[in-house]
């Protein structure tokens, strides 16, 4: 596996409220360009998602793919592994929060392996994309409030 590729945003909400809206997986096609479908396959005994099957259309780039996730007890990180991809040989990534109550930090992590040939770099510019993205749909998604609120 590749080394990982990292971006953090700072979000104007609590870790809680970030991570509630990072563990919606099925609202992911309403902020999380290129996502078109995410479905929960299975949960933990806490009820986070276990395992999550997602479409993903970037353009020239199409892929049907799982991911497995394991939650820290803290409620401060996610991460997960790729269980299988058509593109994808492998993928390795994780949400880390820090922060008070009222500001959180959060770096993404992402490092992407291919069934296709491409360049370190090239391969490196599309995880940053990739993370760039996210981290900016995430915190226009939290920051607006549209998300549900943790019980």
């Amino acid at each position: 596996m590749a080394d990982a590729t990292s971006s953090s945003i700072v979000i104007a909400a609590g870790a809680e409220r970030v991570m509630a809206v990072i563990a919606d997986f099925e609202a992911y096609p309403e902020w999380a360009d290129q996502v078109t479908s995410a479905e929960v396959l299975s949960e933990d005994a806490a009820g986070r998602a276990e395992r999550v099957k997602f479409a993903m259309d970037a353009g020239p780039i199409k892929d049907n793919y799982t991911l497995d996730y394991t939650w820290a007890p803290d409620g401060r990180s996610v991460s997960w592994t790729l269980v299988k991809g058509q593109i994808q040989k492998a993928q390795k990534g994780s949400y880390v929060l820090e922060g008070g109550a009222d500001e959180t930090t959060v770096t993404y992590s992402l490092a992407v392996d291919l069934n296709i040939p491409m360049i370190g770099m090239l391969r490196r510019k599309a995880e940053k994309v990739i993370i760039d993205t996210a981290l900016k749909g995430l915190k226009r998604r939290v920051e607006g409030g549209s998300a549900s609120r943790p019980a």
